[in-house]
Formats: structure tokens, sequence, C-alpha cells
């Protein structure tokens, strides 16, 4: 750990009160063990602190209990779930590593804080909320997964569906579909995204979601004839909304629309943040209940990546009378920040047990609509094989698959020990980097860095994200690719870090270094947004944070494919590790895979899920029939 963090712990640790017992309630445990320092980071502990001082007298259980709801939110949870650790193992749930302690009892532990003064029922207005089901949220939280589950059930049950000429829709549907597809997912889900207000596509890579969105977008402008119809296009990330462009301009060239069609489908995708004019600086956002967006139809592509407060926002921002499509993969990793909302989403869609709800309106499952068969490989095809077996949970599918070795789209390969790493990677960076680092004109080392991908799972370490980049580099160089000891070189790759208004960058736009054609400076080269293969250059000096990414963590990656991907694993197990990860990474890779691993930590890293603790799915349940 760095000299900075450990200035910022110490300073936040000493003004933190001296422990104080937690009393009976806990069982006459002290905070010396359930408030163990090397457990919790610094703003854990302080926001205990502040709570306790809020709540105007000692109160260990408090602190400890705001501790615990600071670590779940920035582990990705939305909420505390005091079920899971009451009675259990203060280690094993929450704080790995650390001594095994009881936590309290359930009934002693909200009895005790419901008498604080800080934390209050649903509805209330205090800095935790403990909604009667065991979960203590953060307020901002709990309003935000409250006021989505209501968005949602009234959008999934609304009686009052948009206007539409059913022939209309039929004759679309027979011309962009063959006879033997009329009554396929693809066709059902593109009949849904016209007849409902809200709809789920959900589907793993191949399946043919923006295909399907392409022929939704036209059947939306034919419904509406000559009249103008306004259409959003939206993703997370600017390298989503890219990658989200580029798929609707191919598949509106191969489908068979007419040249006037063409002229009005929507070319260009965005973030979700620019969608909603949200203000960098502040909290303020352009768009919301108040003054809704001027559409008729928003389409969120990666919709997995849309944390629980920006999809929140979302939904209040799109008029009720508009349509709201969501694409994404239920399966891949949720999103960086707090909630897993298109899980949890698909999960009660799944559930829900019957055809109407009390009110006779139609459910969240008639939204949703599962693309199931993959148009990019064959039944047999190793990637789709391993991702599925990956999927499941079964590494003894999944082992056979990458010891076979029979396919060229698979391989599986032993992880070299780190001081091995760099000769063991130094070929299939030469094939796969050195068109990028040799490309005359920008677009062309675009076009090349596109191709190929290292993943990795960590940021840090021998096979994290930096240490794999510096290998990568040393290899360029040995090789006379790259001269030693520059920072900026032609051919270097480099992806934003954090979003710049101001020059239009965001978090995952990645770009490529190149001098300028005219005065030869460096300058750092990146996609125009307005598409139609535009680039333009950046002064390296005016980057906002970046970094080099020939290699990239797998979180980095959603988003994204490349033909080719060398998959790295860590040497030992981590948090971080899970089958979702396992699964987001590979399915990567459009046509090859190299997946470099040990066994006990891939088989353990297929076994572990990736839970995200929200009562999102409940709620949206909560009205349906019994």
């Amino acid at each position: 750990m760095n000299m900075e963090v450990e200035w910022m712990k110490s300073v936040l640790l000493d003004e933190i009160p001296a422990p104080a017992p937690l009393g009976a309630v806990a069982g006459g445990h002290t905070t010396e063990i359930l408030l163990n320092r090397e457990a919790f980071e610094p703003i854990d502990l302080h926001f205990g602190a502040l709570l306790e001082r809020l709540n105007g007298q000692q109160n260990a259980l408090l602190r400890f209990s705001g501790a615990l709801v600071s670590r779940a939110r920035r582990s990705g949870h939305s909420c505390l779930d005091l079920r899971r650790l009451a009675d259990v193992g203060f280690a094993g749930e929450m704080l790995e590593g650390t001594v095994q302690e009881p936590c309290p009892a359930l009934e002693g532990w909200e009895t005790a804080l419901k008498d604080c003064a800080v934390v209050g029922e649903p509805g209330e207005f205090k800095p935790l909320v403990l909604d009667g089901h065991g979960r203590l949220y953060l307020h901002r939280a709990w309003h935000d997964e409250s006021q989505l589950a209501q968005a949602i059930l009234a959008r999934a049950g609304s009686s009052d569906a948009p206007v539409f000429d059913e022939e209309l829709l039929q004759r679309g549907l027979r011309r962009y579909f063959p006879s033997e597809n009329v009554d396929s997912p693809q066709a059902l889900a593109a009949a849904t995204a016209v007849r409902r207000r809200f709809t789920v596509i959900a589907g793993g890579p191949g399946t043919g979601k923006t295909r399907t969105v392409a022929m939704v977008l036209a059947l939306l402008l034919e419904q509406a004839g000559t009249r103008p119809c306004r259409i959003a296009l939206a993703a997370p990330t600017g390298k989503a909304a890219a990658r989200l462009q580029e798929s609707l301009a191919r598949a509106h060239a191969e489908l068979p629309f007419t040249d006037e069609l063409k002229t009005r489908l929507p070319s260009e995708a965005g973030t979700v943040h620019r969608l909603l004019g949200i203000d960098p600086d502040s909290s303020r956002v352009r768009y919301d209940a108040r003054n809704p967006l001027p559409v008729e139809a928003v389409v969120v592509d990666e919709a997995s990546m849309v944390d629980l407060g920006m999809m929140a926002r979302l939904f209040a921002a799109v008029p009720t009378s508009a349509r709201l499509i969501l694409l994404g993969d239920k399966d891949q990793l949720a999103s960086v920040e707090a909630g897993s909302v298109l899980g949890d989403l698909c999960q009660a869609a799944a559930e829900a047990p019957g055809p109407f709800d009390r009110l006779g309106r139609a459910p969240l499952a008639e939204c949703t609509v599962w693309l199931e068969k993959n148009y990019r490989f064959g039944p047999n095809h190793g990637l789709l094989a391993l991702s599925r077996a990956v999927n499941a949970g079964q590494p003894d599918l999944a082992l056979p698959l990458l010891a076979a070795n029979s396919a060229s789209a698979l391989r599986g390969v032993a992880l070299p020990v780190a001081a091995r790493l760099k000769p063991a990677l130094r070929q299939w960076v030469l094939d796969a980097f050195r068109p990028v680092v040799q490309a005359n004109d920008p677009a062309a080392a675009l076009q090349a860095l596109a191709q190929a991908r290292l993943l990795v799972a960590l940021k840090q370490g021998p096979y994290g994200v930096e240490g794999v980049n510096a290998l990568v580099e040393k290899i360029l160089v040995e090789a006379g690719l790259v001269r030693a000891g520059e920072r900026w070189y032609a051919g270097r790759p480099v992806m934003v870090t954090r979003n710049d208004y101001q020059l239009g960058l965001f978090n995952g736009d990645i770009g490529v270094i190149l001098p300028a054609p005219d005065t030869g400076e460096l300058c750092a080269w990146f996609p125009d947004p307005s598409g139609a293969g535009a680039l333009r250059a950046i002064a390296p000096a005016r980057l906002p944070e970046h970094q080099t990414v020939f290699a990239m963590t797998v979180h980095k990656s959603q988003g994204s494919e490349f033909d080719k991907v060398l998959f790295l694993l860590p040497d030992r197990l981590n948090p971080v590790l899970t089958r979702e990860l396992i699964y987001t990474g590979i399915t990567r890779a459009r046509r090859q895979l190299e997946l470099w691993f040990n066994e006990p930590i891939l088989r353990a890293a297929i076994q572990r899920r990736a839970e995200r603790t929200s009562g999102l799915r409940d709620a949206l349940l909560a009205h349906a029939p019994v």
C-alpha cells in the first residue's frame, strides 16, 4: 500500500472514537473483535463513527452496522442483509480472512437499530433505512430501489398500451423475418417492443440482440409513417455506445430496409450519462420526472452494466408515453457501482408465477424475451460449449474442453510462473500488437487494436493489468518496435478512465497515439461520436486520466468483443474470481480464445457465484399472484 493511502488511513482512524462495548445485544463481544480495523477500509469506520455522532450517544452496534453498510455498498451491494450475518460467522460472510466471530442475533440487532435516531422505516428521511425484511440501506439506495421497482411495475403492468397498427406490424414481421422464423424469439422480441412500453431482450453474445433491435427500429418508424419518430440509443460507456452504433450500422446495411427507411433510422448512440444530461460537477440532471426526455423510444444496450442509481434516473426520465427497451446479458458481470438491476429483473421475470397479476395487468414476464439460439457458433463449437459449462457452474465440463485443444478456436494453457510470463507471452504479443504499433494511420491502428486483446482479472500484481501492460511494452521494446523510456510513442493504445465532458471523452473510450499527418506531432486519436469512421485528434497533455490498454481488466472489457483474446487468470484465489467474471472474459472472444490458468483456481472460480444483495427482486415479485 502506498504512503498516500497509509497517511489517509491514519488521519481517518485518528478521528474515530475509541471502541465501546457492544453489550448484551452482541452477546458480550467487543468492537476490538467485530470492528477489526484490518477488515474495514478507513471510509467504513469513518462512516460508522459519523452515524454514532449523529445519533447523539455512544452506540458501538450502530457504529459496527454503519461500517458494514458502507463496506457492502463499496462491494456493489444495494443493502446489508442482516439475516445473512445474524448468528453466523462474521468472517465467513462479509469479511474473509478476519477472526471468525458471531454477529448479534437478528431480533436483538433489529430492535437495537430501531431505537437509533439515525435509523428509520421505509418512507422516513433518515440516514439508514431498515426495511422490515432484515435489509439495512443507505437512504439513497433505498429510495432508488423503491422508486425503480415502482417504475418497472408501472410500465410492465400498464393497461395503457402504446398506439400501434397490428396489421402493419404483422406485415413488417413477415417482411423482416423469413417464414420459418416468424414465430422465433427474435420476432417475438421485436413484436413485444412495438406492442409494449417496456421490453427486456436478454441473451448472450451471438444471439442476435442488436439485429433484433435494428428491426425494432424499422418497425417503429413504419408505425410512425411520415411523422418524425424520436428514438434515443444509449449504452453505459462510450465504448459500448460506439459498438452499438457500429453493430446497428452493419445490421442496417444487411437487412432488407428501403433506402428511404435507412435515411430515417437513428445512427448515433451515446452514453446514458449524456442522454440524461448529468452535470459531472454536481448531482444535477437535466432530464428527470419533472423534465422528461423528448423521445418516443429509448434503447439501452449492455443494460447489465447500468447500476441501481443510474437505472432509477433513467426510468424517471423516460416519459410514461414512451417505449423503453433494455438489451443485455444477465449472466455477465454486474455494474461496477451498486446493484444488479438486469439480473434482478430477469430473475423476477423468470419466477413470476402466473400470466396476470391481481389487478389483471400483464406482468413483468410478458415484457421479457429470452434469446437463446446462438447464430455465431454451431451447437458443438468449443467457445459456446465452454461458456455454457462455465455459466452452469460445471468445471468438470469446462476443463476437458480446455484440455482437448482440438480446435483452433479454443486453447487452454498452463499458467506460467511470474518469472516466465514475459517469454511465454512474447509470440502472442508480437502477433497481436505489431500491426498496431507499425500502423501508418490512426484508423488502421484502431482497427488492428480492435482485433486482439489481453484480458486479466486483477488490477495489480504480476498477473494484473498494470504488470501485464508493462511486460507487453518490454516485449515490444526488445523487438525494436517501441523506443525504450518514452511515455508517448507511436502505436501506444490508451483507455480513458475518467469522464471529461468538455473533451467529450468518457470512461472506457479507447484511442491510439500516432503523429498528425500535417505536423508530425504525436496526438491521441479517438473515434468521433458522429460515426462514419471519423476520427478526432487530442493533444496527449490534454487527456484526462488514462492508462495503457494492450491488456485490460475483464470489467473494463464489457461492451467489447475481439477476434482473438488471451485471458490470463492469476496464480491464486481472489474474491473477484467468480463464474460471472470467467463467463464475461471468455465471451469477449469472437473467434479465438486462449485461457491461461491453474486448474484449482479456475475450478474454484467457476463454482463461485457473484452475489449482489438487494431487495429489487422481492419488490418486483411482491404484487405477483401467489
